[in-house]
Formats: structure tokens, C-alpha cells, sequence
């Protein structure tokens, strides 16, 4: 098969990540005959510093074009710390998801067996947690009239959602409960928002459409105190943007690294694919970052774009034996040896 595949590498270790993650990919259509074009584009702070712009166009036609979308990281310290910039590159994130329709993003938490003992939780709270979170992407608070008023004193932000945004979230966590524990859970704050209470019935009117589905509604403040109690009581979470956001990260510890957190962004026509990980600026350059993120949302690639789940669990192979040999970068090297970000893309790739 022969796939074209965006590529963003972004800013910070978004570009050495993101070459690990092509060193394998291209490993892996060597392996079972595919072909693959890569097609670089600008995006963040690095597109901000060629032309002005952290989507331009060019990159979004490319983005269109393509059969996935493979993206590292995006944001700059020199962004960060300037509140009043009036371009930002994470407004060429969330101009992305709106252009390409990336309504759903999926977010895996799971444990490595090898890796139990460096989570923050306890071994025997977090053993066998498998659980998936669909957030809502496009819409909500992030996407809301938001402004000043009274000369600056008073900022506002509205959370907006209509049902066909709720329902079109809700159909793909319904979908994908059916395919592990028929387990579904609801998330929101619906004792107080209104956005929550169009959230829960839309839900609740669609329960009829998949009996097999049992369904859960909690309020988020509830779920995060859950997720560290006892994280392996989920399996399937849908919920707003913002909650999402929030918890998403919450959940990406568990595993014991945010950098070995992969995700997809899903639309009507396209996915991406990035790791849950930041730019990480501090490290750019070092050869120290954690590749696996990226090279797990690879595997997703393969497995949710293209349905190639042979090619996927190649590449998870590889990286649950890297991890129980310890070719793993300082973050997970707890006192011994560290490889290099390139050495440990390099030992996947060999590898498979």
C-alpha cells in the first residue's frame, strides 16, 4: 500500500521526536511491503518565524491532501512568557482542528509492566488500568466568544455546545465501547452547567441506540478524584473540551511518563496523530527527549488510519522490549544507563 502522511514537526523536540517516529514507520512499511511519501509543513512558533502564520495555508492544503497527519509538538518560551503576543502558536493549534475537523481526540492511558514501580501511584491502584478518554475538540470554552469589557477589568470566556457537537463525540464513544467492556462513562459538571446538562441528555437519548452499552454519568470534579483512586474502574470516558484538556493530563501519569502517552485527533475525512507531551524546550537539542510517545501515536497510524493493526503491534513489540531492556532515555533510566533520543529510534527501527 502507498500512503502520503503530513508531517508537523513543530517546534522544540518536536523535530527529533518526530524523526524517530519516521525512522520506525519507514522500518515498518519496509517490513510488510507499503510505501510511504512524506510530505514536511510548517506549523507553531517555527511557522510564526518563516512567514507569520502558525497554519498557514500551504500547510493545511497539505494536511487536506494527505492520507494522516503525523505531528510532534508546538509552543515557544518566548510565546509562553509574552501573554500580550497577538500571535500565538497554539492558535495554530486549535486553527488546525477546526480547518481539518478534528472533532474527536482520543487518548489512551495504559500501563507497561515493566514500567509499574515509576508511576506516582501505587503498583497495586494502577495494575491493569487499559481506559480510553474521547474528548470533544472543536468546540466549548476554547472556541467561545471570549473578550475584555470595562476597560480591561473584566475578561470573559463562554462555553458554548450544540447537540449535534455533543452527539457526533458521544456516537464514536459508543462506537468504541462496543468494541472493548461496553463500559461508558459520561463526564461533566451537570449539577451546575447548563453545557453539562445538554451533554448528559443528549447522552442519555442516544443509551436506546446501544442496549449492550452500560453508561455511567459523573461529575468531572468526581472523575479526578477517581482516576487516581482507582483509574482501572474506567474503560471508556467521553467529555467536554475543557474537562478533557484537564484530565487527559491528569490520566498521562499513571503510565509513569507523559512520554510514553501517544493520541489520535479524529475527524470526518482525516486523523492526526501526536504525542500528549509538550514542546519540552529545555531539552531541544539535548538528544535526551522520550521518542516512544511519538512512535506509539505511529502505531495508532497504522492501526486507526490505515487498519493495519498488524503493522501497529509491530511497533508496540518493539517498544515493550526496549522497555524491558532498558533502552529507554533519562526519564525512565532511573539511575542507569540513558540512551540518546536518536539511539533509542535507532533501536526500534533495527528492531523490527
Amino acid at each position: 500500500m502507498k500512503f502520503n502522511i503530513a508531517l508537523l514537526a513543530g517546534d522544540g523536540i518536536g523535530p527529533e521526536v518526530i524523526d524517530q517516529a519516521v525512522k520506525v514507520s519507514d522500518a515498518v512499511a519496509k517490513k510488510f511491503g507499503h510505501e510511504i511519501t512524506w510530505k514536511p509543513a510548517l506549523t507553531g512558533a517555527a511557522a510564526i518565524d518563516a512567514v507569520g502564520e502558525p497554519y498557514p495555508d500551504e500547510t493545511h492544503a497539505i494536511c487536506a491532501a494527505s492520507d494522516a497527519v503525523l505531528f510532534g509538538a508546538i509552543g515557544h518560551p518566548k510565546y509562553d512568557n509574552d501573554p500580550s503576543a497577538p500571535v500565538r502558536p497554539e492558535q495554530g493549534l486549535l486553527k488546525m482542528r477546526k480547518k481539518l475537523g478534528l472533532f474527536a481526540n482520543v487518548r489512551p492511558t495504559f500501563t507497561f509492566p515493566s514500567l509499574l514501580d515509576k508511576s506516582p501511584l501505587k503498583k497495586e491502584r494502577i495494575e491493569g488500568t487499559d481506559l480510553v478518554f474521547l474528548r470533544e475538540l472543536t468546540g466549548g470554552i476554547y472556541f467561545g466568544e471570549k473578550g475584555r469589557r470595562d476597560n480591561g477589568e473584566t475578561a470573559f470566556d463562554n462555553c458554548v455546545y450544540t447537540r449535534a457537537e455533543v452527539q457526533r463525540l458521544a456516537k464514536k464513544g459508543f462506537e468504541l465501547a462496543m468494541t472493548r467492556s461496553k463500559k461508558l462513562c459520561c463526564v461533566d459538571k451537570a449539577n451546575v452547567l447548563e453545557t453539562s446538562r445538554l451533554w448528559r441528555e443528549t447522552v442519555q437519548a442516544m443509551e436506546k441506540d446501544y442496549p449492550e452499552v452500560e453508561v455511567s454519568y459523573e461529575f468531572v470534579d468526581a472523575v479526578a478524584m477517581r482516576l487516581v483512586q482507582w483509574p482501572n474502574s474506567y474503560d471508556v470516558l467521553i467529555t467536554e473540551n475543557l474537562f478533557g484538556d484537564i484530565l487527559t493530563d491528569e490520566a498521562s501519569v499513571i503510565s509513569g511518563s507523559m512520554g510514553l502517552m501517544p493520541s489520535a485527533s479524529m475527524g470526518a475525512d482525516i486523523a492526526l496523530f501526536e504525542p500528549i507531551h509538550g514542546s519540552y524546550p529545555q531539552a531541544t537539542g539535548l538528544n535526551i527527549a522520550n521518542p516512544m510517545a511519538t512512535v506509539l501515536s505511529a502505531a495508532m497510524m497504522f492501526e486507526t488510519a490505515f487498519n493495519l493493526p498488524e503493522e501497529g503491534k509491530a511497533i508496540r513489540d518493539a517498544v515493550n522490549k526496549a522497555l524491558a531492556e532498558g533502552i529507554v532515555t533519562e526519564d525512565l533510566a532511573d539511575g542507569g544507563k540513558a540512551y540518546g533520543t536518536k539511539e533509542v529510534g535507532d533501536w526500534l527501527a533495527a528492531n523490527i
